[in-house]
């Protein structure tokens, strides 16, 4: 339910986070403005945007009634200007820091009334990126993952400059969206979840290169062993279901023999050197001309459609 305190809702950035973010809180009653550099990325965005809601009519989350009403609380601009009003800027720009400064700048200069600024990094220190600002305790990390309307996580970081307000009000914010903050305590790179998903990565890889399983075989694996007991039990709750004791001698045991590269690894590297890429050119770990990437991406976006919140009745 919407913050009675918070009106409006200015999102810099049209690619997918920032298109996605936009039906987020367009959905929400939220007066939301999405900000471009130019008129085909606000064209761009939109059609990102209202792709966006098609897909959601199509899997009968929204019906077409709300998907046009969502739309009434959202601009496009390409005028800082037009934000100077927002209560909360979510920046969704390039991973460089020089276009992110360079985006603080004209917040600061335009804009004296918001509460917070957002960062959707998923690679850069809080403590960074602060260094672009004046008004250091207003800023924070707020890092989803694609696409952040479906996908619940919302990783909210601060720097030693965040004011504790900043980081309250960022919780509260995306709770009243529907989604599931998670705050860490600190920063650290790769936040939470994707220090997580790349420690799965790297033992992944690891048993390909030593031949212990089939790239196939191992998706296999994870697909129907744990991967689906984490989407309802937390890894500290199994861990105390299944004893300390258990994890201690599994891990005594099993420990020396896992991988512990520190750096990106021979299988990724040697595919990238050959410019087998993945999805993008068609090879990658798997040759994707013999894949039905449709039905890879249905199955991908399907466990998240039950998140979506939307808080527009049908009228």
């Amino acid at each position: 339910m919407k913050l009675d305190h918070i009106d409006n809702i200015a999102i810099i950035g049209t690619g997918m986070i920032g298109a996605s973010m936009a039906v987020l809180f367009s959905a929400n009653r939220y007066r939301t403005k999405m900000l471009a550099v130019n008129e085909a990325e606000a064209a761009s965005g939109l059609a990102r945007y209202e792709q966006n809601f098609r897909e959601l009519v199509s899997k009968e989350i929204v019906t077409g009634k709300q998907a046009s009403a969502c739309r009434k609380y959202l601009e496009v601009t390409q005028s800082y200007a037009d934000i100077s009003d927002a209560d909360v800027i979510l920046e969704c720009v390039v991973e460089k820091l020089d276009v992110k400064y360079s985006v603080y700048e004209q917040i600061e200069a335009n804009c004296s009334g918001y509460k917070v600024i957002g960062s959707s990094t998923s690679a850069i220190s809080p403590d960074d990126l602060c260094k672009g600002l004046r008004a250091k305790e207003k800023l924070a990390v707020t890092h989803p993952y694609n696409p952040p309307h479906l996908v619940p996580c919302i990783e909210i970081v601060g720097s030693e400059q965040t004011d504790e307000q900043v980081i309250t009000l960022l919780n509260d914010l995306f709770r009243s969206v529907g989604r599931a903050p998670v705050v860490m305590s600190k920063s650290a790179p790769g936040f939470v979840a994707n220090r997580l998903q790349h420690a799965l990565c790297r033992e992944a890889i690891y048993m390909v290169e030593q031949g212990i399983a089939t790239p196939e075989a191992i998706d296999k694996a994870l697909m129907t062993s744990f991967a689906p007991r984490y989407t309802s039990v937390g890894i500290f709750e199994h861990f105390d279901y299944a004893g300390l004791d258990m994890m201690r001698s599994v891990q005594e045991y099993l420990f020396p023999s896992l991988c512990n590269a520190d750096k990106a690894q021979d299988l990724l590297l040697d595919r990238c050197n050959s410019g087998d890429l993945g999805v993008k050119t068609g090879k990658g770990v798997y040759d994707w001309s013999k894949k039905d990437f449709d039905d890879f991406r249905r199955r991908s976006v399907e466990p998240y459609l039950k998140f979506f919140y939307c808080d527009i009745p049908d009228e």
